[in-house]
């Protein structure tokens, strides 16, 4: 039995405590950074387990897969891991994925759904505009994909979409939505906007369905609440009924997401659709030192709050927040270097305790060459995964292909890549074909009734694409697959294929070797397996160990971390630089212009409040653009944080003393080495 709690739980601060055992109504928890908001959410399901509520119908959602990694691990070390296995705990996609599969049939679709990703979606739109006689760049179709990700996250639908449209642009996009919709309901797939849109719709219209996700979710935990928009939020009123049997957890002055249509408005929202709604504040931080609170409060001040808070913290550093003057982007590079190497001296710390922060990625450059020159070993976080490279999707479809040929998503991402000569309007008939023969495209591909709805060209050309497939498939169970794989790429004349569709030759280049890479990966994996495994087996167990080698190496190895504001967020180090703090970089030119300067200060509140002992600006004072140096101005924000805690590094001309001090401080340490 899972053993329970008396009704303090220990070592909660009484905030925290609250927030843990209130059960019988809405809860609102305005979680500031650090303030241990993952702790109560995990102490709340253990609480819930104890009140008596089964397992299974308590559900807890986040936005990432690790975040719902961490959240699980946690929940198993407090509760007995037979219990707590049954939680439901997982990204809002995922859940999403969870109901369409589980209720496909009332949703139209079969029981293998294919999910386009991002690539694959603009690979459709092309497919579409093509077939209809459009001829659009990836640049223009782009936009086009960012306005229906955004009317799908508003919750609109193609009807919709079509009479709100004010414009040629949009009646183009809405008319595009709506054929894009029909194509992925032909194709039996749906893209990641889908999973959160998909049960929504359904929920709307069939009551019956929605009751019973409602009565399997008697508790629901939404944590990062002001990353989700509309469609989220509708979808989690829909779970959650009228009763409001739920805690979320949320800060608005983290929400930095309005890019991707989250809605920090849906904060005011809460308390007009719940009214017994009861609001809670964590505003004690265990993570930085007061200093870095202080000035965190005093720039996100200068923003409007439904809610106010102040974080404090119990944790004294003596260090200012150093602000560092540079010449350029290079001597910025060249004096965050030359600060880490310094400061990993004076305070004996790891590479991986620092962390520099940016607001796009391309300032990462430089930073990568002055690291390297003083052997400074880095990684780039969120850098694009391996897996999400062309080639290697298109490489990873035909296997696919050949291990599972009902992958309808591998078969129409590969049919027509390298090109040959099998239009949109034949995949779209074979598609229609295959849904109302209720079978997938490859076997849709051998019946008879095919041939009838296709010209005879067309027909051949697809029957001997299936026919080729068919024979190495059976191969591969009695050959050597890396051969064969070899040989797979020979038949289309793939790297022929990549030279002709590449920008420069070193990207054909790169591109190749990374196809090389695959097999070869796939061949080691083969030989280092004792028992004997089939190909299909290999692949699937080099996917998942990707996801995981890949973490894995990102947070065992001793490196000083690279990456953007963004991706920093729910992260946190002792030692933070934040580069690049000009008018035109942090606020971002764009936000300038549009006048959102309240997400920018949002998002360098998220990169200070990373800091635990210490804090780090620099900005530039002229800077390359478009081939142009032009001189810079420091950012707003610099001016509005407290002066008395700043230390303008090199304005103010450091005192003698203070120099021989540094010098001195240096000279011992590097004695103390030598002995």
């Amino acid at each position: 039995m899972h053993s329970t709690h008396s009704f303090a739980v220990p070592k909660l601060n009484p905030e925290q405590q609250k927030a843990v055992l209130i059960a019988d109504k809405p809860l609102l928890v305005i979680a500031g950074a650090g303030s241990g908001k993952t702790r109560v959410i995990t102490e709340k399901i253990s609480h819930l387990l104890d009140k008596g509520i089964e397992a299974k119908h308590i559900t807890a959602v986040t936005f990432t897969n690790k975040a719902a990694k961490e959240m699980r691990s946690r929940v198993e070390k407090i509760c007995s891991a037979k219990t707590s296995k049954h939680v439901r705990i997982s990204t809002f996609h995922s859940l999403g994925l969870d109901i369409i599969r589980k209720e496909h049939q009332s949703l139209g679709l079969k029981k293998n759904i294919s999910i386009l990703d991002e690539q694959d979606k603009l690979k459709v739109l092309q497919d579409i505009l093509e077939n209809s006689q459009h001829q659009l760049d990836k640049a223009q179709i782009k936009p086009l994909a960012w306005q229906i990700s955004g009317w799908k996250n508003q919750a609109v639908l193609p009807p919709q979409a079509m009479s709100m449209a004010e414009d040629k642009q949009q009646q183009f996009a809405a008319a595009l939505y709506e054929q894009y919709q029909q194509y992925n309901q032909v194709c039996n797939s749906v893209d990641f906007d889908d999973l959160i849109l998909a049960p929504l719709k359904l929920f709307k219209e069939n009551p019956e369905i929605l009751e019973r996700w409602r009565n399997n979710t008697r508790y629901l935990l939404l944590d990062e609440y002001q990353d989700t928009n509309t469609t989220q939020y509708e979808l989690f009123k829909f779970l959650v009924g009228p009763l409001g049997q739920f805690t979320v957890v949320g800060d608005d002055d983290q929400s930095i997401y309005a890019w991707r249509g989250a809605n920090p408005e849906n904060l005011f929202q809460l308390k007009k659709d719940f009214p017994r709604l009861e609001i809670i504040k964590l505003e004690q931080n265990y993570r930085s030192s007061q200093r870095i609170l202080k000035s965190a409060n005093q720039l996100i001040s200068n923003n409007p709050h439904l809610y106010e808070k102040k974080l404090w913290s119990d944790i004294h550093g003596d260090e200012k927040i150093s602000v560092i003057k540079c010449k350029d982007e290079f001597s910025e590079a060249q004096q965050i270097a030359a600060e880490i190497s310094r400061t990993k001296f004076k305070h004996r710390a790891n590479n991986a305790d620092f962390a520099i922060l940016y607001r796009s990625n391309h300032q990462a450059r430089l930073l990568e060459k002055s690291l390297r020159e003083l052997s400074l070993p880095y990684v780039i976080s969120g850098g694009t995964s391996f897996f999400s490279q062309t080639e290697i999707k298109d490489v990873l479809s035909y296997i696919k292909l050949l291990i599972n040929p009902d992958d309808n998503s591998a078969f129409l991402r590969i049919i027509n890549t390298p090109r040959r000569e099998i239009g949109t309007s034949t995949v779209e008939k074979l598609a229609h074909y295959a849904n109302e023969r209720h079978c997938s495209l490859f076997d849709a591909c051998f019946e008879m009734g095919l041939e009838h709805q296709l010209n005879e060209r067309s027909y051949k050309k697809i029957r001997s694409f299936c026919d080729w497939i068919v024979s190495l498939s059976d191969r591969t169970q009695q050959e050597d697959p890396i051969a064969i794989l070899h040989e797979l790429i020979q038949h289309i004349d793939y790297y022929d294929w990549i030279k002709a569709h590449a920008n420069s030759d070193k990207q054909a280049e790169r591109r190749i070797d990374n196809v090389l890479e695959l097999i070869k990966w796939i061949d080691n994996s083969a030989k280092k397996s004792q028992e004997e495994r089939t190909l299909g087996d290999i692949v699937s167990r080099m996917m998942l160990l990707d996801s995981l080698e890949r973490n894995e190496d990102e947070e065992k190895t001793d490196q000083i971390k690279l990456m953007t504001l963004h991706a920093a967020k729910g992260l946190e180090f002792p030692y933070v630089y934040l580069i690049g703090m000009e008018e035109g970089i942090l606020p971002h030119q764009n936000s300038i212009d549009s006048e959102q300067i309240e997400e920018e200060r949002r998002l360098a509140y998220v990169g200070i409040t990373r800091a635990q002992k210490q804090l780090t600006f620099s900005y530039c004072s002229q800077r390359k653009k478009y081939g142009d140096i032009s001189s810079t101005e420091p950012s707003r924000f610099l001016t509005e944080l407290p002066v008395e805690d700043l230390d303008w590094a090199v304005v103010n001309k450091k005192n003698p003393e203070e120099q021989k001090k540094k010098g001195q401080e240096s000279l011992a340490f590097m004695k103390s080495l030598l002995q």
